[in-house]
Parts: structure tokens; C-alpha cells; sequence
């Protein structure tokens, strides 16, 4: 992870983020309907609630639609179930594409997200077809702005609750954990103070692909469509932007 950071313009990415946030807080809350349903309302009790709604946070969900998203989902009588899918494919020059997603109905969305493929000019493999090319990581982003805390104060904050890389990029600080050990770090960086552009566990990848101008101009068209499917919650790849 060091070395290498997504986060090179922060307020394009708000900018892109903001943009988004209609579609990414209905995402976010299905998220948190589906952890409510697997452990129940309380976050001190389920640790997927506690970290679903250190993202939603860190999308700058409201406080109160994070609230009311969880009372709704502990009192819902809804029948629907959704089941958790992922899917694995290839994007523009073999860029390896992870996409989660949650369904009432796999077979349409199965059939979404292949077209959304197809039309991109990439294609959707079998399980386990680039999976191997990631790993599981916790991954916190710190905007440096944000905060008076030092570079060596937030690394140390950080190694010592258990994380195991530190990243000082021009515009964050990027903060790598296991995946067991994402809610402990995330929580005592939270009692300094410390706000997230970034807060999930995640797919990382091990290796990046470049592409040219014409070939990133079709990825991020396939992740864009990808990201538009209603069932879509996350999309990985291993494209180096």
C-alpha cells in the first residue's frame, strides 16, 4: 500500500462524491438494513452494524438518516431477502474487477451486471477467476487537513492499536489493517478526534494495471455502470488510476 494513493485530489473526489450521494447513501442502507437483519440493531453487539456505520460516516451520512435507517430496518416486517453475491470479471487490457452485491433476485442481477460487462468490452469470469490478485484489508484515510495531530502522532496512534501499514501520502495520511483488527484501530483513531474520508474493509489489490487514455476512458465507463446497478454496494478492481 505505501507508496501508491487514489487520494492525489481530494476535492475531485468530494466533488465526485457529492455528486453521487443520493445513489451511494440508498447504497449505504441497504448495508446497514442487511447487517441489522444478520446481528441485530445494536452496534456494541454486532461488529459488521459497527462497521457499516463507520462508512456511512465516512460518506458523510447524517447522524439522524444513520438512525433512522437501523430503526427502520430492526422494526421492518419486510419478507425480502437479500442475498449477498460477488462477482469476479475483467475490465479494459485484463483489469481485474471484483463486484459485490446484494439481491432479492440473482438471476437479474447475474444478467445486469454481465451485460454491463459485456458492453464495456470486458467479461464476466467464474469465482475465484482474479479474487486471488486481492487481499481483505481495512483501509482508513485521514485527510491531513483535517487534523492538528502530527504525522508521527497518528502513525504511533495507529501501529500501536494493531495496524499494520502507515502510508503518508501529499494530501492523507492511509492507514492499512486486518480485517480483524479494522474496528479496534478505527476506534481509538476515532477517540483523538480523527475524521475519515475512508472507513471499510475492502478488496485491496496486490498488483495495479496502467492504461492509456482511450482504455481508462472505457474502465471508468464499466465502473460507472457497474456502480449504477441498483444491487451493486461495492466494485474493486486493480486498475492504477
Amino acid at each position: 500500500m505505501s507508496g501508491h494513493s487514489k487520494w492525489h485530489n481530494i476535492q475531485a473526489k468530494k466533488g465526485k462524491a457529492d455528486a453521487a450521494r443520493g445513489k451511494i447513501f440508498t447504497k449505504l442502507g441497504r448495508e446497514l438494513l442487511i447487517a441489522v437483519k444478520a446481528g441485530g440493531p445494536d452496534p456494541a453487539g454486532n461488529s459488521k452494524l459497527k462497521d457499516v456505520i463507520a462508512k456511512c460516516k465516512a460518506a458523510n451520512m447524517p447522524n439522524d438518516t444513520i438512525n433512522n435507517a437501523i430503526k427502520k430496518a430492526a422494526g421492518a416486517n419486510d419478507a425480502t431477502n437479500y442475498e449477498e453475491m460477488i462477482y469476479e470479471g475483467y475490465g479494459t487490457n485484463g483489469v481485474a474487477v471484483i463486484v459485490e452485491a446484494s439481491t432479492d433476485n440473482k438471476n437479474r442481477t447475474a444478467a445486469d451486471v454481465r451485460h454491463v460487462f459485456s458492453k464495456a468490452g470486458g467479461s464476466l469470469g467464474t469465482n475465484g477467476c482474479v479474487s486471488y490478485m486481492f487481499n481483505k484489508k481495512g483501509v482508513i484515510v485521514i485527510d491531513r487537513s483535517t487534523t492538528n495531530l502530527s504525522e508521527d502522532d497518528i502513525m504511533m496512534i495507529a501501529l500501536d492499536a494493531g495496524a499494520e501499514d502507515f502510508a503518508a501520502e501529499d494530501e492523507v495520511f492511509e492507514i492499512t489493517t486486518d480485517p480483524e483488527d479494522f474496528s479496534s484501530v478505527r476506534e481509538k483513531l476515532e477517540e483523538q478526534g480523527l475524521e475519515f474520508l475512508e472507513a471499510e474493509v475492502k478488496m485491496v489489490p496486490t498488483t495495479t494495471v496502467e492504461l492509456n487514455d482511450e482504455q481508462a476512458e472505457k474502465m471508468q465507463r464499466l465502473i460507472d455502470n457497474l456502480e449504477d446497478l441498483d444491487d451493486v454496494l461495492n466494485v474493486y478492481h486493480n486498475w492504477d488510476e
